[in-house]
């Protein structure tokens, strides 16, 4: 092999070690795909419901990115999402004027206790993240259940302002409303942790060689601890902008099943299910992919029953593209 086609080959195989690169090429090649078959999945309207349809995955999955960089998983996401959403629903209903930016505050710090629950155990105990947060993904839609009693918070009792979070955005504007502002604020800050902190230095050095992060002085319990406490947060944020997305809150259904969807789009934007690599574009990118495949299916007709199956499969393509792809590399390099 000449120096040139080793130069061409190498530079090939970088590209291919994007992970991002690969999310993108998928989300080109669904929303290629769909606008071919329905042409008016490209309309303004089809466009807008994939944009509304990101925040409330996006803003777990910046959390939830953290969780499985450092070699852990959080699968109660969606049970605080629900636990924090219901109870601030309570307040509106029972607490007539009850004011929305209080609200929002104690939404955050129920999901922050939550996750910080979650953080202690796994991070003091030494208890698998998995076990931990599954037990709480039961116990927390427990709790909803109990406070609530099974019934549902209707939209007359949600405020018209949270409602216009999903509807308008600054001076006005449909095309972009505040929830999507949100994701963009959220999403700079965890960007900013993984720049420009220590500690999001920390999250890389422990999920890709836990070992050498101990002998290196990386704080293992205290980076553990943040990662679930953070994504604890972001989800009891979303808890009370999942009533101004969907109008209601219901305990059977807010935030059910929200764990899959979240670890789909970090995983298939690039973020390794081994730990150790991600970035905040490529869970941005995953979310796009998502969103364009929920909005696919609805334009193509096709029923929504499928889109467990569907982030399912595009789950296992995600994960067993990114195993042949690195068997593939690691080949070539010793090939050279």
């Amino acid at each position: 092999m000449t120096g040139t086609s080793r130069r061409i080959g190498k530079r090939g195989r970088d590209l291919l070690q994007v992970r991002e690169l690969r999310a993108l090429a998928l989300l080109v090649i669904v929303v290629g795909g769909a606008a071919l078959i329905q042409p008016r999945y490209l309309n303004p309207n089809s466009l807008r419901s994939i944009l509304i349809w990101i925040p409330l995955v996006a803003i777990i999955g910046m959390g939830e990115m953290m969780v499985i960089i450092i070699r852990g998983i959080d699968v109660s996401v969606g049970s605080i999402v629900g636990l924090a959403g219901l109870t601030v629903g309570l307040l509106f209903r029972d607490v007539p004027g009850f004011p929305v930016f209080l609200a929002v505050i104690i939404s955050i710090l129920i999901g922050l206790a939550l996750g910080s629950l979650n953080g202690a155990i796994i991070s003091g105990a030494h208890v698998p993240g998995v076990i931990v947060t599954l037990g709480g993904l039961s116990a927390y839609r427990g709790v909803t259940f109990l406070i609530t009693r099974g019934s549902q918070i209707d939209g007359n009792y949600i405020p018209k302002s949270v409602i216009r979070w999903s509807q308008t955005g600054p001076l006005g504007i449909r095309e972009v409303p505040w929830i999507v502002v949100i994701v963009l604020v959220i999403t700079l800050i965890t960007w900013v942790i993984f720049r420009y902190t220590r500690l999001g230095r920390d999250m890389y050095a422990l999920g890709s060689n836990p070992d050498a992060a101990r002998l290196r002085g990386v704080a293992v319990q205290r980076v553990t601890f943040f990662a679930y406490a953070f994504t604890g947060a972001l989800a009891g944020l979303a808890g009370i902008l999942y009533s101004s997305r969907f109008g209601f809150l219901n305990p059977g259904q807010t935030g059910v099943g929200m764990e899959l969807t979240v670890i789909a789009a970090v995983v298939i934007g690039g973020v390794s299910p081994f730990g150790g690599s991600g970035s905040v574009l490529g869970v941005l990118l995953g979310c796009l992919l998502l969103g364009a495949v929920n909005v696919a299916l609805a334009v193509l007709g096709i029923a929504g029953s499928w889109q467990l199956a569907v982030y399912g499969a595009v789950i296992l393509l995600a994960v067993g593209s990114d195993a042949i792809f690195q068997v593939g590399l690691h080949r070539a390099d010793r090939s050279e």
